[in-house]
């Protein structure tokens, strides 16, 4: 359960404007994950999130990811618990998630900044990543394969 709600906390301070533990917790429980605000507070903490300052002069939490502890980043280890399958079709890599998780996974991978990915886009449970060749989308499965495998 934990895994899964911050797998949506990452997947709402994606899409939306959320300033306080308030709002998150309010929103967390419009999907139907029940949360209180201590809960969502140490999930803050463990997602390491940080609040920074939107256009519109307001502040919004967001990742805060260091290239140096990916192995131990809280989205790597989100990663590994949602991601089904992953392929290929040429320079296409599709990552298969469980349901509503393929932002979070998406998330992570961006953090990782791969050589050669052109862009991501994710839906609901899948990911598809455009690489630059074929030969590139073959070395970002190795790579992300050997994360999934520890």
């Amino acid at each position: 359960m934990k895994t899964k709600r911050q797998a949506k906390i990452l997947e709402l301070i994606s899409r939306k404007e959320i300033e306080t533990q308030e709002d998150l917790a309010e929103e967390l429980n419009k999907t139907g994950i029940e949360v209180t605000q201590a809960t969502v507070s140490r999930d803050i903490k463990e997602l390491k999130l940080i609040k920074i300052l939107t256009e519109t002069g307001k502040y919004k939490y967001a990742t805060n990811i260091s290239t140096s502890s990916l192995s131990n980043n809280k989205l790597v280890n989100i990663f590994n618990e949602i991601v089904i399958h992953i392929d290929n079709v040429d320079n296409f890599v599709v990552i298969k998630t469980i349901t509503g998780s393929a932002n979070a996974a998406a998330e992570a991978i961006d953090s990782l900044k791969l050589n050669g990915i052109v862009g991501t886009i994710a839906g609901d449970n899948t990911i598809f990543i455009l690489a630059r060749d074929k030969e590139t989308a073959i070395n970002i499965i190795t790579r992300l394969k050997k994360i999934l495998n520890g």
